[in-house]
């Protein structure tokens, strides 16, 4: 995902610039660029008027519903009180003529929003080719992500991915050893033998991966598999890629072995862990372990993607690729 820094109106022409670029390449006609545009300016100028700046991530998504373009739009502000109210046009908490974000619901396919007094606000605005549909919440399951490359960096050297088989939903977080070109490379190569073998158990998923990447530089990787009929999530991951479990007043973290794929490791073991409606989240070392979710009244009612837009908001090291992926059940 792209990241921009807005904290004036040279951040908003930044982060309109960001969507437009990104919507030009994955083929947008010029009326559906034209709703980003609108959306991702509405979003950032939010940001310095209400936020006092923030950050925007830009980036392609892809679920059963439809495919397009997702805006972020994080800040540590003061938060929203009412909601509902900022969602109508003419609404502004800053005292000025504002729209709201009323014309961001109009120009997108799917718009939410999380925000706690003293805490920030984020959004979610994603906008599909074609008509902006009514707002719905996706159908569950569903999943979400966020990967952002360490400031100064051209590429992210970590990378996410999921796998469908039937029910079965199988997630992947990759962590390429240090930043850059070379963590990229190692990252983008476990996706495609993630999804070359797939159908495997996860131990020998994780096995096959860790064989493939001994002519790269080497990567932390975490694999989650949660199978509905058997109630159950089978999780193996080599190196310090985290994997948690979140469901009604407890979280679990679950194990990883030492080591690195495509270097050393030893043997590698998958461990099962009872799950049947909850949060999944994986998320590379860019993300500080120490996180919790108590601060975030109903986090879980949130979409994925904004959930995992928060986590990495409020506890990326900044100093690292971060990425976060969740799952919903």
């Amino acid at each position: 995902m792209k990241s921009v820094g807005v904290n004036d109106q040279s951040g908003v022409a930044e982060a309109r610039r960001a969507a437009t670029d990104l919507a030009q390449r994955v083929g947008f006609n010029e009326t559906d660029k034209g709703k980003l545009a609108l959306v991702a300016t509405e979003l950032s100028t939010n940001l310095v008027k209400h936020g006092s700046g923030g950050e925007i991530l830009v980036g392609v998504y892809e679920d059963n519903e439809s495919q397009g373009i997702e805006i972020l739009a994080l800040d540590k502000g003061a938060g929203m009180s009412n909601v509902a109210a900022c969602l109508e046009d003419g609404y502004s908490s800053a005292g000025t003529a504002g729209r709201g974000l009323g014309a961001v619901i109009r120009q997108s396919h799917f718009v939410e929003i999380g925000s706690w007094p003293g805490v920030g606000t984020a959004v979610l605005a994603r906008i599909a080719p074609g008509t902006a549909s009514a707002i719905t919440p996706p159908t569950a399951p569903t999943w979400g992500g966020v990967s952002v490359a360490k400031a100064g960096q051209d590429v992210c050297g970590d990378a996410l991915s999921v796998s469908d088989a039937g029910n079965v939903r199988t997630l992947l977080v990759v962590d390429g050893l240090g930043h850059g070109p070379e963590a990229a490379e190692a990252a983008v190569e476990a996706v495609r033998l993630f999804h070359r073998y797939a159908g495997h158990s996860v131990p020998n998923l994780i096995d096959y991966i860790h064989g493939g990447l001994r002519s790269t530089r080497g990567a932390a990787v975490s694999i989650a598999r949660f199978d509905p009929a058997a109630k159950n999530i089978n999780f193996a991951g080599i190196g310090n890629v985290a994997g948690v479990i979140i469901t009604a007043g407890d979280t679990k973290r679950m194990v990883s072995m030492a080591g690195t794929a495509g270097f050393n490791t030893r043997k590698i073991r998958a461990f099962d862990y009872p799950f049947t409606h909850g949060l999944i989240v994986l998320h590379s070392d860019g993300l500080a372990s120490t996180w919790m979710v108590d601060r975030y009244p109903n986090l879980a009612a949130l979409h994925p993607s904004l959930i995992a837009a928060i986590l990495y908001r409020d506890f990326t090291r900044h100093r690292d690729d971060a990425t976060v992926l969740v799952a919903k059940w």
